[in-house]
């Protein structure tokens, strides 16, 4: 039985689901090294840049603000966002290895989603600052208290942990008698639930459920926080006073649609894009994993004055661009 269940496995089907095989990018197999090398740049510019990042604001005492503490939290998911999906995918495409342990995919895709949710509600958290600085600068420091930062920071962690507990557990219940072979980089939760064979029902429902809950409500709430900005920014007597609002939701602004525009077109491609070749949907959700690690350092660099001049500081001679 356990010759039978390895022979199974290794063209991909049987009811074992201790390994499952990832694709990368179906019908590019024979490309998968030149795909490699922007995926690889990519992912050592995120690396390097959410590093040092965090660097300059952990060095730096005039960095330690409670805007920059968003932004190390969202530094931090960042890299985690990353690490967690892009080693693997270059060890597709660079050596094969296409071969995960069910275990080991349950975990890649708890970190994956826990990563996207806790950035989401740091998104959320940003928003608030701003319009606490904006609409209530006055009582900024006493209703952004060192306290209320640490339970944002706590708050954003259990609601990505309590969302995506359940994950593992509605996957592990449902029996995978045929492919275990799953089309994709990595192990998205949907990827993984078309493999099941049984009524995936509630794993549907469950994952529209989570994503309304945070990219419907996260998305709403910032909007009418921005709402408010620009009223009162529009109050405001001089011009050179409303410059000086907006230029410090700039950066902000930037970081939300880096994160939420790859997200919401590839969603859009998935659902509507019915002429759009296989390949072409991967390839999107795989490089969106990436974009905003990569931008947001380089939109914050550069937006930022305080960070645009201490990294000009470590590295003596370069300029960024802006």
């Amino acid at each position: 039985m356990l010759l039978q269940g390895n022979q199974s496995s290794a063209n991909g089907t049987g009811s074992d689901p201790a390994v499952f095989f990832l694709t990368a990018v179906p019908g590019l197999e024979a490309l998968h090294l030149w795909i490699s090398i922007p995926f690889c740049s990519v992912f050592t510019v995120a690396l390097l840049g959410n590093c040092t990042l965090l660097y300059v604001i952990k060095t730096e005492p005039s960095l330690h603000k409670h805007m920059l503490h968003f932004l190390a939290m969202l530094a931090v998911i960042n890299l985690l966002l990353s690490t967690t999906t892009m080693p693997k995918i270059l060890s597709i495409f660079w050596f094969n290895s296409r071969e995960i342990s069910f275990n080991a995919c349950l975990v890649q895709m708890f970190f994956l989603h826990s990563s996207s949710i806790m950035q989401s509600t740091l998104l959320l958290a940003m928003a608030f600052d701003r319009y606490v600085a904006i609409c209530n600068p006055l009582r900024y420091t006493t209703i952004l208290t060192n306290s209320v930062i640490a339970k944002i920071r706590l708050a954003a962690l259990a609601r990505a942990v309590l969302l995506m507990v359940p994950l593992p557990f509605l996957l592990r219940r449902l029996p995978y008698c045929q492919s275990h072979v799953i089309s994709h980089c990595c192990c998205q939760h949907m990827a993984v639930v078309k493999l099941a064979c049984a009524d995936t029902s509630f794993n549907n429902v469950y994952g529209i459920i989570v994503t309304l809950f945070i990219m419907g409500l996260d998305l709403m709430i910032i909007s009418l926080s921005y709402v408010k900005i620009l009223r009162a920014a529009l109050r405001l007597a001089s011009e050179k006073e409303q410059f000086k609002a907006f230029s410090t939701c700039g950066s902000h602004l930037c970081a939300i649609l880096v994160v939420y525009t790859p997200v919401v077109l590839s969603s859009t491609i998935h659902r509507f894009g019915c002429h759009v070749t296989t390949h072409v949907h991967i390839l999107l959700a795989s490089f969106s994993l990436l974009f905003s690690p990569m931008m947001n350092p380089i939109v914050y660099g550069v937006e930022t004055k305080q960070i645009h001049d201490q990294v000009l500081l470590l590295f003596p001679g370069k300029k960024l661009l802006g």
